[in-house]
């Protein structure tokens, strides 16, 4: 079982940054891959970033590419995603999530975090 815990949302003008954290319980996140999706007003959930157990490979949905980074620190059980260049559009509730299957992980991930909001100003 994996618990996560999504922190560091909040409102950002234009242009500006956050840094989303999602820490998670248990001794098993290594073995996770980690991911995030968002969900804007009256839209679907979809996939942002994803990030293989050990960090090495990192994947990225077309709309964030260059702008979004996924990084873990697997000694504090944390998955971030450092978010630059924010613009209204990416105003959404983030979410973390897990799977140890890389597929899975972007599709229907088995764990998930109870979501983080950001909202960005024009």
């Amino acid at each position: 079982q994996v618990q996560l815990v999504e922190s560091g949302g909040g409102l950002v003008q234009a242009g500006g940054s956050l840094r989303l954290s999602c820490a998670a319980s248990g001794r098993t996140f290594s073995s996770n891959a980690m991911g995030w999706f968002r969900q804007a007003p009256g839209k679907e959930r979809e996939f942002v970033a994803r990030i293989s157990w050990t960090g090495g490979t990192t994947n990225y949905a077309d709309s964030v590419l260059g702008r979004f980074t996924i990084y873990r620190d697997n000694d504090k059980n944390t998955v971030y995603l450092q978010m630059n260049m924010l613009q209204p559009e990416d105003t959404a509730v983030y979410y973390c999530a897990a799977d140890r299957d890389w597929v899975a992980v972007t599709t229907t991930p088995a764990y998930w975090g109870q979501g983080t909001q950001v909202t960005v100003s024009s």
